[in-house]
């Protein structure tokens, strides 16, 4: 198994996350995933949340393995409205973009079986960066 990157999650974001998924989106295979990247990350409080660094609410730039690159941000599913510019947290890509900062990359498994390398390659806008930690 390849090494994972680590990550960084403000600890606003693990209230909130822990909380979604002692719910039904806990029971889910992305669930558990994101449990597990919940229980490696650095949790550091919102005001100390480097700038580069991918937080729930931050537009980011990121390319898969397979050269698509995107532009998304990144929402809580009650906010994935279904629109081109939004990725679920409960999403397979949008799990692996949580905490990973600007030049990181990540092998995540996608439902299938198969595998595709998500690297963060810039960030428009972080709500912590932008003194907006509680959006």
């Amino acid at each position: 198994m390849p090494t994972l990157p680590s990550i960084i999650v403000s600890s606003l974001d693990y209230e909130r996350l822990s909380a979604l998924l002692a719910g039904e989106a806990g029971h889910s295979e992305v669930g558990r995933a994101l449990e597990d990247e919940l229980d490696r990350a650095d949790i550091v409080e919102p005001a100390d949340m480097p700038a580069d660094v991918v937080t729930m609410n931050s537009r980011v730039r990121f390319h898969l393995g397979n050269g698509n690159i995107r532009e998304l941000t990144l929402v809580y599913p009650r906010d994935a409205d279904g629109s081109a510019d939004r990725i679920s947290i409960l999403a397979p890509v949008g799990c692996s973009l949580l905490g990973m900062a600007v030049g990181q990359s990540m092998d995540w498994p996608l439902p299938d079986g198969s595998h595709i390398v998500v690297t963060i390659d810039g960030i428009s806008y972080q709500p912590e960066a932008a003194g907006e930690p509680h959006r």
